[in-house]
């Protein structure tokens, strides 16, 4: 397969600080909250923000109770948005609530799938849903880094969890909530080999002088995340590159929930089937699906059939079984691909209620994935980053390749 010898790619991650991020975070944190009341709650919670004013709209099912207005106060709270000279201020913000129940319409094909409804389901699966929805999901995994994950995407988002880490430990006391990280990778054959351009915007202080933020970012963010040799006198730095960046959050820009969903996956490396995660239960396959095919793809990848794995799910609303899976190694695979799909279908059970049982999704661990990615987390133990099947997969490929 032709392979170009030299490119760059482009990652982009955000602080917990962005407005879209301030979004994902409050309706995973919704979630959360309902989750440790009722595990089998229906949740679709949307949020946007705008200057002084957060809105939480969108579907809620549940016959627990939750602070609303605590859970929003409190998040902003802990991103640190404290007062209004930082543009935004968690105790004096306005908050809207606009929420209903889900839809019966699709509350009917949830609750039992069509399987069930037309009795092909086995007698002994007690818990038949169906899909929250149709779409199409996609995992990746590739063995450029320790946790299987693209390069400019794993340092992007390291670096910005960097930029928040410094804010709050008062190492870099000057900076405020949001920011924004870019990297770029050089790669040959396929392979990266160094890296060409960081770029850092970083909120703070009106009185701090650009030159203390370069000398200060470049010491205690990039030297401490980037592996020094990927760096030569080449690189290229842009930190701050408008001069200014004090004017941000709610104030500078609007947010909304999922509006940043190649930041939360692989940075634009793998391709997305357009479906966000936050604020959603697992019952919603734009998220549960995309968790599991990222697991298959992760096992696929540490059992050693390929050096790149996508792999793509697609759902209808209402159905249980994935309507396709299709598997991509873009030359990488040590077995056929349709071998590998046979593999995926013995070994992973890709119904929602099977997601839900093998991912243990129905626990409130989703705030955690609303900031600095939902895949390859070094920081957090999330069950779709397991990769406990590899072995087992290795020596079923093993016996298929002894008999082809």
């Amino acid at each position: 397969m032709y392979q170009k010898q030299r490119h760059f790619f482009t990652s982009e991650s955000v602080t917990e600080g962005h407005p879209d991020k301030i979004c994902d975070q409050i309706s995973d944190a919704v979630l959360d909250a309902i989750f440790e009341k009722d595990p089998y709650a229906r949740v679709a919670c949307e949020t946007s923000v705008s200057s002084d004013l957060v809105v939480l709209f969108g579907e809620i099912t549940t016959d627990c109770q939750v602070d609303l207005l605590q859970i929003v106060r409190e998040t902003i709270r802990n991103i640190g948005y404290t007062n209004t000279e930082l543009g935004f201020d968690a105790d004096t913000c306005k908050i809207l609530i606009a929420l209903n129940q889900q839809s019966p319409d699709i509350a009917m094909g949830v609750n039992q799938a069509l399987e069930a409804r037309e009795g092909s389901m086995n007698e002994h699966e007690t818990e038949a849903i169906g899909a929250g929805d149709q779409g199409i999901m996609f995992g990746f995994a590739c063995n450029e880094t320790e946790e299987l994950m693209p390069l400019p995407i794993s340092l992007s988002n390291k670096l910005a969890r960097r930029l928040t880490e410094v804010r709050k430990n008062g190492m870099i006391g000057y900076l405020r909530p949001d920011g924004k990280v870019q990297v770029t990778v050089e790669y040959e054959h396929a392979k990266p080999v160094r890296i060409d351009t960081i770029v850092i915007s970083a909120q703070h202080h009106p009185e701090v002088k650009l030159e203390q933020i370069k000398n200060d970012l470049h010491k205690h963010v990039i030297k401490h995340v980037v592996p020094p040799e990927l760096i030569d006198d080449n690189t290229r730095y842009f930190i701050n590159p408008t001069g200014r960046f004090v004017t941000g959050g709610p104030q500078g820009d609007a947010g909304l929930t999922g509006r940043k969903i190649i930041v939360d996956t692989y940075g634009g490396f793998s391709r997305h089937g357009g479906g966000a995660f936050s604020g959603k239960d697992p019952t919603k396959v734009d998220r549960s699906g995309a968790y599991s095919a990222r697991y298959v793809a992760k096992n696929i990848v540490a059992a050693g059939l390929a050096e790149k794995c996508e792999v793509q799910l697609a759902y209808s609303i209402g159905v249980a079984s994935p309507v396709s899976i299709t598997v991509e190694t873009f030359g990488t695979g040590k077995i056929e691909e349709t071998k590998i799909v046979e593999l995926i279908r013995k070994n992973f059970d890709l119904r929602p209620t099977g997601i839900i049982k093998m991912l243990n999704l129905r626990q409130p661990i989703y705030f955690q994935t609303a900031s600095y990615g939902h895949f390859g987390r070094t920081d957090v133990i999330l069950p779709w980053e397991k990769t406990d099947k590899a072995d087992m997969i290795k020596k079923e490929a093993k016996k298929i390749m002894k008999h082809a």
